[in-house]
């Protein structure tokens, strides 16, 4: 059996180039949707052409009852993943004077709970079974730096740097290691209302980033070579705000 992991949010954006990125380079890839099944199919046949394997899994990050057990059945049925990519998130932005009790609630349940919820059922079997995984959890600038509208962004995205340093210490005696991706602006749904000429102003680089350049991080941070990092957050951001 080869090396499986699972990529939470990998039917669109940034998750799907990660999903195909892995594939590409040997990885046969567990696929999560909430909602698009056929987009993650589209994505799994793209896989499946790489010759690697690849299955689907839905369900929302912030249903712990569900993640619970859809993780643990297909775990029991297939065995215990090698890595983890937490990219699942949402963005619910509003000044926060006026900013809703529910765009609080689930931008913090998906985003930060989400990382709860998702890795509780994953790491005992990665234990139970020795193997020295990988787990990679995505981030963002507005978690590093804030941003203006983003207080419930900012806060979920924050508290997954915080938790993945706590976690990568508990987990390095085992040899799994527990790494951070915070990209910068990068094309994506998220970003694609940005005014990106003056956003371009604001990058040393004068350009926005692909969620390949993510992608290829995440890779790097799945293999053997880096086997000694972790608990760090590595940022993809152009220079903006380095």
């Amino acid at each position: 059996m080869g090396k499986e992991i699972l990529v939470t949010g990998s039917s669109r954006g940034i998750g799907k180039e990660i999903a195909l990125y892995l594939a590409e380079n040997g990885f046969d890839i567990v696929l999560h949707c909430r909602n698009n099944l056929q987009q993650a199919q589209e994505v799994q046949k793209l896989i499946q052409k790489t010759g690697q394997k690849s299955r689907i899994l839905q369900f929302d990050v912030k249903d712990r009852k569900k993640c619970f057990e859809i993780i643990t059945e297909d775990i029991k049925q297939n065995g215990a993943y090698f890595g983890v990519v937490l990219n699942a998130g949402i963005a619910m932005d509003n000044v926060f004077p006026i900013m809703t009790e529910s765009e609080w609630d689930d931008v913090i349940d998906t985003n930060l709970g989400g990382f709860y919820n998702v890795l509780r059922p994953v790491i005992m079997p990665m234990i139970e079974n020795r193997i020295k995984g990988r787990i990679v959890t995505l981030s963002s600038i507005s978690g590093l730096r804030g941003n203006r509208g983003q207080v419930n962004y900012s806060a979920s995205k924050a508290g997954i740097i915080g938790a993945t340093k706590a976690l990568a210490l508990e987990l390095a005696k085992r040899g799994i290691t527990v790494n951070c991706v915070a990209p910068g602006v990068i094309e994506s749904d998220m970003t694609k209302e940005l005014p990106v000429d003056e956003v371009k102003k604001l990058i040393p680089m004068k350009r926005i980033g692909t969620g390949r350049e993510v992608a290829s991080l995440v890779n790097y941070l799945m293999g053997e070579d880096s086997s000694y990092i972790t608990g760090q957050v590595i940022s993809v951001n152009g220079g903006l705000y380095s």
